[in-house]
């Protein structure tokens, strides 16, 4: 089959367009022929060895974090999925490969596609939207009448983030700049911070809740916007001592883990709030949940551009400048 993929880790020209064998099935997997598949930020982090010591992949190594496609072939053991199912998944960590003609996923990390989006939308939505439940919803507890900060609104997981608030009805506030802020109030955003004109640190108080995409300073200004007892999230790090734990990291890396967050977790202390790290994971339940939202009309996906498959490295690119609408996606098939 074809993919891309990489042999070392480094910058964009070590991403390679080649022929790789087509993925073996496990007895609990679905063998996927892949539509479309969404471009994040951590695709270029895992490419560039970023995450190398949290996640110790071989060679060669297809990228690729989000897909929508059918399914070709079932494995003897699973039940929920048969051939012809048009289905949507992150999958798990250590099986990531959505930069390619085919691809093998667990039964539990795999839905149906929403039957109201194209295979291109619904690409754009498994890695962005289960970011955004498992730290809104799971982790910060979000619940109606709350305040939530959302950090670059209009990113691929900001413009879902701000959707699911809103539908769980917290009041939403996100930074951005002026050129998205019509779109974002469009999306349910009830304040739109321009980041490059306004500190939302003096300008927000009194919240529950802050997801922070953005690390370092933005992450130490959080806290002040947080009211007593309220959360900050980060999914951009550093990573702390529970995230170590839930990994089964030996005790380097746990010490690690807590020396890299010792100085958040002590200004959240003081501040009498609490941070926690997040990094998402694979959950086909959790995304047959978001599926009837989607079906229902409450969150939409928001696709900035389509590239062919051919110009993947071109897509990845345009996800490293940092500066796109929600998501990018590639058309596979």
């Amino acid at each position: 089959m074809k993919a891309f993929f990489i042999n070392r880790y480094g910058k964009s020209d070590v991403l390679r367009l080649g022929e790789l064998p087509e993925p073996r099935l496990r007895d609990d997997d679905v063998l996927v022929q892949i539509h479309a598949a969404g471009v994040n930020p951590v695709d270029n982090k895992i490419r560039a060895g970023e995450f190398k010591l949290l996640l110790p992949y071989k060679m060669p190594l297809i990228l690729g974090t989000d897909l929508a496609g059918v399914v070709v072939r079932v494995g003897p053991r699973v039940r929920r999925f048969k051939v012809g199912d048009e289905v949507y998944a992150r999958p798990d960590d250590d099986r990531i490969g959505a930069f390619a003609e085919f691809i093998a996923i667990k039964e539990d990390s795999l839905a149906l596609k929403p039957a109201n989006l194209s295979m291109e939308e619904a690409a754009s939505i498994p890695l962005v939207t289960l970011t955004a439940w498992q730290t809104l919803v799971e982790k910060g507890g979000l619940k109606k009448g709350q305040k939530v900060l959302i950090h670059a609104g209009s990113g691929g997981v900001g413009t879902i983030a701000i959707q699911l608030a809103k539908h769980f009805g917290a009041t939403v506030a996100t930074t951005a700049s002026e050129a998205n802020a019509d779109m974002l109030k469009g999306l349910g955003a009830d304040i739109v911070i321009d980041y490059k004109k306004e500190d939302f640190s003096t300008k927000l108080k009194g919240y529950d809740l802050v997801l922070d995409t953005q690390g370092g300073d933005t992450l130490k200004r959080s806290l002040s916007v947080l009211k007593p007892g309220g959360k900050l999230i980060g999914i951009a790090g550093p990573p702390d001592p529970d995230f170590a734990k839930l990994r089964g990291m030996n005790g380097f890396l746990s010490l690690l883990m807590r020396l890299l967050s010792y100085g958040i977790r002590k200004a959240a202390r003081r501040s009498s709030a609490s941070y926690s790290f997040h990094f998402m994971t694979a959950s086909g339940q959790q995304l047959g949940e978001i599926t009837r939202l989607i079906e229902a009309g409450h969150i939409r996906p928001v696709v900035d551009r389509v590239f062919p498959f051919e110009e993947t490295r071109q897509a990845l690119d345009y996800v490293e400048t940092g500066r796109t609408k929600g998501k990018v996606v590639i058309k596979v098939h």
